[in-house]
């Protein structure tokens, strides 16, 4: 299993990165995905996640209405479009694929690190205010 992450880079506060996440060895579509952060000092955040069928998401509440998540199924790649983006948003941002699942929803009980076998390294994003 692979888990591959890029597009994150330093940007001025209220700009935009879309960072994406392609995963191999697995079956993609069968699991939730999501999006998890990690600043300095900070405990690991949930921040997105799609449930398998790609009908329901979650969002931390932090990032409501400025971050996106999608995916293409063909391309096996998980997306996370970030606008707006804040000095607060500055962390390593990891991708994370969990267990076989096919739940109609996904909700923030689902979005537990201990859930999701399978992880990428990251990418940094950095915001400067």
């Amino acid at each position: 299993v692979q888990v591959v992450e890029s597009g994150g880079g330093l940007v001025h506060a209220g700009e935009s990165l879309k960072l994406s996440c392609t995963v191999s060895g697995l079956t993609f579509s069968s699991r939730n995905m999501c999006w998890f952060r990690q600043a300095p000092g900070k405990e690991r955040e949930g921040v997105s996640c799609m449930n398998a069928y790609g009908s329901s998401t979650y969002y931390a509440d932090s990032v409501k209405g400025r971050f996106t998540i999608s995916r293409d199924v063909a391309e096996t790649t998980l997306y996370l479009k970030m606008d707006s983006l804040k000095a607060e948003d500055t962390a390593m941002y990891s991708c994370a694929a969990g267990i076989t699942s096919y739940r109609a929803y996904v909700e923030k009980s689902d979005v537990v690190p201990s859930k999701f076998p399978y992880w990428g390294q990251g990418t940094q994003v950095t915001v400067s205010s």
